[in-house]
């Protein structure tokens, strides 16, 4: 083999296995990766690293152009495959479908200003919001500043971590919903966190719900009734992809994932601790559910960290539309004391047929 041939064969294997070294973070779903830690934090942050992907390819067009044209393809195909989340406009909404405004925002165990979460609540007069992280008392002081705007509250915690307290707002305009929190079916394994408060039977609205086992591992509460008709609201806080915990994660999404296979009418909103780039979201999404800040073309506005600059930030904040939900609008909003942004989120709820 002469210097020549040598020379390709090994730019060859090298751009192989830099490729390989590249691909992997960017696409660990296709190498049966995607559980394992780190990959499921990394993908994560998937458009961030196909922008210094493209970047570091466009540079190496100038020395090894093998590599570099190799490694424009890769990131050019997740780019392309990124667009529509930017670029999507909302479908018109049926003829005599119904408007709602929904709010999410993690007050990060009470740490988040009330004030200012209220102001928002105030300006865009939200249908429901979902509060991931708020404990009776958190959620309790909202609604002081909320006075005379009529939201009744409900909280459910899984245990005494601030972080298992999940709460809800609902405007008075729906009517006398009600709230349910469900516990965990005993046919699951390690779906929850055992209580370590005494259990108070089913809570009134109002009144703190606390309860010793759920069928996701912070609790989530469902809203029906009053002038819902047959559409249910849920507020839900997925468990995060902690590098010792992807178990819990993946079954938080399992839960989503039997809420979007159902033909119910649904719409989740929350901290899902997920992004579009995660399989296991998209899985659960299915093909009934559409979270709407991609579906309106506002799906690289990020969410978390909120202390990051835009561009170094991800969405995992969502509201989530079920079937015949129709996705309108999205916009993300800064609130002091919190490491997540407000999401406002419009819908059109086609007429029940």
């Amino acid at each position: 083999m002469d210097n020549e041939t040598a020379w390709r064969v090994r730019s060859v294997v090298l751009s192989t296995l830099v490729l390989l070294v590249v691909a992997v973070p960017l696409y660990p779903e296709l190498f049966g990766l995607d559980e394992v830690t780190p990959f499921p934090q990394l993908v994560a942050f998937r458009p961030q690293m196909l922008v210094v992907a493209l970047v570091v390819g466009l540079l190496l067009l100038l020395r090894w152009r093998l590599l570099g044209a190799l490694l424009l393809l890769l990131t050019l195909t997740g780019v392309a495959l990124a667009a529509p989340r930017a670029i999507s406009d909302p479908e018109p909404p049926e003829p005599g479908s119904r408007a709602l405004t929904v709010m999410v925002a993690n007050v990060y165990g009470g740490g988040a200003d009330p004030e200012q979460v209220a102001k928002l609540i105030r300006g865009q007069r939200p249908d429901l919001v979902s509060l991931p992280e708020a404990k009776v008392d958190v959620r309790e002081r909202i609604q002081e500043e909320l006075t005379g705007l009529g939201y009744h509250g409900y909280t459910v915690q899984a245990n005494s971590a601030p972080e298992s307290a999940t709460s809800v707002l609902v405007s008075a305009t729906l009517g006398k919903v009600e709230f349910t929190a469900e516990t965990l079916d005993p046919g699951r394994v390690n779906a929850a966190v055992p209580s370590t408060e005494p259990p108070t039977g089913k809570p009134e609205p109002d009144q703190a719900g606390v309860v010793q086992q759920t069928t996701t591992r912070f609790g989530h509460i469902v809203v029906t009734g009053g002038t819902l008709g047959n559409l249910r609201l849920i507020a839900y806080h997925g468990y995060p992809p902690l590098p010792s915990e992807v178990t819990a994660w993946k079954q938080d999404l399992v839960v989503l994932r039997k809420w979007c296979s159902s033909e119910v009418p649904t719409i989740v909103a929350g901290d899902f601790n997920a992004t579009t780039d995660h399989a296991d979201f998209r899985d659960a999404l299915g093909k009934n559910c559409r979270s709407v800040g991609p579906a309106v073309g506002e799906g690289l506005q990020g969410t978390w960290p909120a202390d990051r600059p835009a561009f170094a930030r991800t969405q995992i904040d969502h509201v989530v539309a079920g079937a015949g939900v129709e996705p309108s609008r999205f916009k993300t909003y800064e609130i002091d004391g919190t490491d997540h942004r407000a999401v406002v989120a419009a819908v059109a709820v086609a007429k029940a047929g």
